[in-house]
């Protein structure tokens, strides 16, 4: 993680990859990044823990470890693959955003699309958001922290000529640490901001058979292919059940729940892990609709008549 770092601070693009374990050792200098400001992405081939739990299984446990794994106040930006061709496309997403808005960057896949194999077509070409670059010299003034409009710094790359001052510590305009409160809370809710004010962009949300629906399931990940194959089975009795995938797990898709929970009677959030999404689901719905969680945590995948049969409970309630 720190080598990726110090390319990055050099001017390369990186990724650096691993499960659950390697992610935990990670947190630091995810932290580092999101203070410095520098570019990485992070891919976490989610599994079964805590600790070394059942390697190879699949899982979907790290959904808030992604948001909140190192210690501080940051944002971060994760998304969820569910096919190989989608793991492509969001990879290169990823390092656009990080180059963007100056942050980590996590790919949040899981073991079910980690061992997927399917045939993909891949593009000649695909489009990369270049380096931000300094727009003052030196001599008029270059500060490597002075934000641009959208609230995100033009840090120029080392070795380039320009004096800067890399630090985790709080640190002002000039990078240099700074004790001050003021510049502590302009730091951290920048930090925020600069993210936040790019969510209706950012977000991405996977919504099917949503006109005619009563009910949803709300997946992401390896287990929104099983969720859908359960909706199309619900809809082929004519239950009226809508998916939604949720491809951006960060920042949450607040506004997009809420409007959706209004014309919904209830919400079924399809989850590997011991229920982690549903309370995100459950603040964003602001009691509009029920919302109940279908959670599995024993090291094997969803079949569809599990997630079928969390629809006919929801619909009977």
């Amino acid at each position: 993680m720190g080598m990726v770092l110090g390319a990055s601070l050099a001017g390369k693009k990186v990724l650096t990859a691993s499960s659950g374990p390697g992610i935990s050792l990670k947190q630091e200098l995810i932290g580092y990044a999101a203070a410095t400001e520098t570019p990485v992405v992070i891919v976490n081939v989610q599994r079964v823990g805590p600790s070394t739990g059942q390697p190879t299984a699949p899982a979907q446990g790290d959904v808030m470890q992604a948001r909140w794994g190192s210690h501080g106040s940051y944002s971060i930006i994760a998304l969820s693959p569910w096919s190989v061709r989608e793991a492509f496309d969001l990879t290169v997403k990823a390092v656009n955003y990080a180059e963007r808005f100056r942050t980590p960057v996590i790919l949040l896949a899981d073991e079910i699309v980690g061992h997927l194999r399917e045939n993909v077509e891949l593009p000649e070409k695909v489009e990369i958001y270049p380096r931000r670059v300094p727009k003052k010299t030196r001599a008029e003034g270059y500060q490597p922290y002075e934000p641009d409009e959208d609230s995100v710094p033009n840090i120029a790359n080392f070795g380039e000529g320009y004096h800067i001052h890399v630090t985790g510590l709080i640190h002002d305009e000039t990078g240099f640490p700074s004790g001050s409160p003021k510049v502590t809370e302009n730091s951290i809710r920048r930090m925020h901001e600069k993210i936040s004010r790019a969510a209706d962009e950012i977000i991405e949300v996977q919504q099917e058979f949503i006109d005619d629906a009563e009910f949803a399931v709300v997946s992401f990940g390896g287990t929104a292919r099983t969720a859908y194959e359960a909706v199309l089975s619900a809809r082929k009795k004519g239950q009226k059940v809508g998916f939604v995938r949720l491809v951006t797990v960060w920042p949450f898709a607040d506004k997009i729940i809420f409007e959706l929970a209004k014309k919904l009677k209830g919400m079924i959030v399809a989850e590997l892990n011991y229920g982690q999404i549903v309370g995100e689901v459950e603040r964003a719905v602001k009691g509009q609709c029920d919302v109940k969680l279908c959670a599995k945590y024993d090291s094997t995948t969803f079949e569809p008549e599990e997630i079928e049969s969390a629809i006919e409970e929801m619909i009977n309630s």
